[in-house]
């Protein structure tokens, strides 16, 4: 088995430096209750190699000898009972790996395939979540896993149990695990809903100091260069962190929770101002873990503090366009100076109350007072902290609940709305943020498409409503379609096995065809130039781009952005699943100049033939956004509708939105959206409620008629 890198030997994972990934990685496993952990960050940051670096420094655990699924003393494994006296022994902790493109059946369990079909008995195979029972469940690009894969995988998570009802199976078994995902923001993000389910999540960057990034390529050159020499180096430092954790599992049940500390976690959440009351719970207990950690008997304001710096953030993202993190400043003010004093003592005569030594006269460091208030902990946040500060803080007006802002087709016209925008002192025009956004109207691919799993165009899937069922070839594979397994071998004119039975053979297996949702490529050919930079037009546009963005986000959908001002076309962003990067790009957009139609449409063809050739199951969705005009270069008119011609020829579904608006249109764009065969949109008709309007006056009108 290879060596694996030692986890006290990251940079940032040292028991007595401990960064935020590796404090996130230690409470959850001290206090599994915690939920489990995302680390999310850029590549190349160890987010991998800390996971698994993880589980040789836990303690081992104790199981029956020959069982397979680590189950606990007096649980019932899948194996079958052990009976009363069965010896155990010692075995590390595992670590189980889920890739990204497993089915629902290889992580929950389904029909063991070979029983079924070669004795005809129905059996229940365990799945991944039964391997990492009492361990560890790691799940890396877990952006990039399925949808229902990832609400399977946290259901079990926070249940402790895996309940399978499918193809004629019943079955249940214990699954209590610590789960950790990795993910990278560029290649997409987990759903708002998604990421509450974490209790904890940090992220991580490379560190910008040269002295620290020449450790982290020392230790990794004397790791490639000796594995086992360079872990001996680390192998007391190994053992500390292990003892400590030991230590602080036995320790986390005398932990107190005082109601002061809770009623200050609550108005920490509260002030946050996060969803639910998840985060509530996820911030106590890893106060608790904490203090553990750190051998206290009581938490403190220090144990509150870390915990919400590492249960709030993603709970505070209400779209993928807001910026993660926590306002610090904002965290102490609630928090405040004091500490939050412990629960008066039970009197004597109580039944609840322990037979405790009296309390010496003397107070002990972290021991309240005859204030009340327990002193601060010694550790790094407190070492430099000189006397309070008594200067009152000012009171802040309390803020109301945010108006949404009013969608750009309905804003009242200002002045400067139709004037352009102004150029800068460095020549380039001045960019126009766009409005809030709103629910646009369904954009979908024509046709049926096999491609990743998603929400917006009709496509064959693993998940969906039964269509019918074929043998398992080519691309298309899916759950055993039982019935029709037993209607293929019936009506094959073969013998029959012993006592009459259905003989089945292996080409007598169908699989299911369903028909689901798949995600797209939504690529954006955008029009910058001087004709949209009227401070309305371009504003509106920019919303509309900016609603079909946050729409392409919930459907799970790959995007890119393409633009053409000036002299020429550029690929603003290349495709990816990271929205919000497309956002940002989108908000900075400049516009002015000549008009290169030509040149954005052949750029946008050769996107998507590169992205074809990359990956011929994602199916493009273009989207032009122009008023069709073409002045940039000699003949500008003909090799627009040259480009648009090569384009039409790619057989893409595209639609033409149109950002000509006024009393007075050349219809440029419309022409336009007939030679590239698209569909023609005013950019005042994106929305859905626009949609809903128009159909609404349509059907009066015929009822009235």
């Amino acid at each position: 088995m290879p060596q694996s890198y030692p986890f006290s030997a990251i940079v940032g994972c040292e028991p007595d430096a401990l960064d935020d990934m590796g404090l996130a990685l230690i409470l959850t496993v001290i206090s599994p209750e915690i939920g489990g952990v995302l680390i999310r960050g850029e590549k190349g940051t160890a987010k991998s190699t800390a996971v698994r670096a993880l589980a040789s420094v836990l303690p081992p655990i104790e199981v029956y000898a020959g069982d397979r699924f680590s189950v606990a003393r007096g649980e019932e494994s899948l194996d079958g009972p052990f009976p009363d006296g069965t010896p155990t022994v010692k075995r590390p902790v595992s670590l189980v790996e889920l890739p990204v493109g497993a089915t629902e059946d290889r992580v929950l369990g389904s029909v063991h395939l070979e029983r079924a079909l070669s004795q005809g008995e129905v059996a229940f195979e365990p799945g991944l979540l039964a391997k990492a029972h009492r361990g560890v469940l790691y799940v890396d690009e877990v952006n990039l896993l399925h949808d229902h894969l990832v609400d399977v995988l946290l259901d079990a998570a926070a249940m402790g149990r895996v309940t399978v009802e499918r193809d004629g199976v019943s079955a249940g078994h214990a699954a209590r695990f610590v789960l950790i995902g990795t993910m990278n923001p560029e290649e997409g993000e987990l759903r708002p809903q998604l990421l509450d389910r974490f209790g904890l999540t940090v992220e991580v960057a490379a560190p910008r100091d040269p002295k620290s990034r020449a450790e982290v390529v020392r230790r990794r050159m004397a790791f490639d260069a000796g594995p086992a020499a360079f872990a001996d180096g680390y192998a007391a430092a190994e053992k500390t962190l292990e003892a400590r954790i030991v230590a602080a599992r036995e320790h986390l049940a005398a932990v107190k929770l005082s109601e002061a500390a809770l009623l200050k976690i609550a108005e920490v959440c509260a002030a946050f101002e996060v969803d639910g009351l998840r985060a509530d719970i996820v911030t106590a207990r890893t106060a608790v873990a904490h203090a553990a950690w750190e051998g206290r008997r009581d938490v403190t304001r220090a144990d509150i503090r870390r915990a919400a710096l590492l249960a709030l953030p993603h709970r505070r993202r209400r779209n993928p366009f807001d910026a993660p993190g926590l306002d610090e400043e904002l965290l102490d003010q609630v928090l405040g100076d004091e500490e939050p004093p412990p629960d008066p003592p039970q009197p004597p005569d109580s039944p609840d109350s322990p037979d405790e030594p009296e309390a010496p006269d003397t107070p002990a460091d972290g021991e309240p007072d005859d204030t009340g208030i327990p002193d601060d902990p010694p550790g790094p946040e407190n070492e430099d902290a000189g006397p309070p500060d008594t200067t009152p803080e000012p009171q802040s007006e309390p803020q109301s609940e945010p108006q949404s802002e009013p969608r750009a087709d309905a804003r009242a016209d200002s002045p400067e709305d139709d004037q352009p925008a102004t150029p800068g002192a460095d020549g380039a025009t001045r960019t126009v943020t766009p409005g809030a956004p709103y629910r646009p109207r369904l954009l979908s691919v024509r046709g049926l498409g096999q491609g990743t799993a998603g929400h917006r165009s009709r496509a064959l899937a693993e998940t969906g409503h039964r269509v019918g069922a074929q043998r398992p070839q080519g691309t298309v594979s899916g759950s055993l379609h039982l019935v029709e397994t037993l209607y293929a071998a019936a009506r094959r004119p073969a013998p029959r096995g012993p006592g009459g039975r259905l003989a089945l053979r292996p080409d007598d297996l169908r699989v299911a065809v369903r028909e689901g949702r798949e995600a797209n490529l939504v690529l954006f050919c955008v029009d910058a130039s001087g004709s949209m930079a009227a401070r309305k037009r371009m504003r509106q546009v920019k919303t509309a781009i900016l609603s079909l963005l946050l729409d392409a986000y919930r459907r799970r959908d790959k995007v890119g952005l393409v633009t053409f001002r000036g002299q020429g076309a550029e690929i603003a962003l290349p495709p990816t699943h990271s929205v919000d990067i497309a956002a940002r790009r989108l908000e900075e957009l400049p516009a002015g100049g000549r008009t290169p139609l030509a040149e954005g449409l052949l750029e946008t063809a050769s996107v998507i033939i590169r992205e074809r050739r990359r990956d011929p199951s994602l199916r493009p969705l273009l989207i032009v956004v122009t008023d069709g005009r073409a002045t940039s270069g000699p003949d500008a008119v003909g090799r627009s509708q040259r480009a648009a011609d090569h384009l039409a020829g790619l057989d893409v579904t595209t639609v033409v939105i149109d950002g000509e608006d006024g009393p007075l249109r050349l219809g440029l764009a419309g022409r336009l959206a007939e030679r590239l065969r698209a569909e023609h949109l005013p950019v005042t008709s994106v929305s859905a409620e626009a949609l809903e309007t128009t159909v609404r006056a349509r059907t009066a009108s015929k009822g009235a008629a």
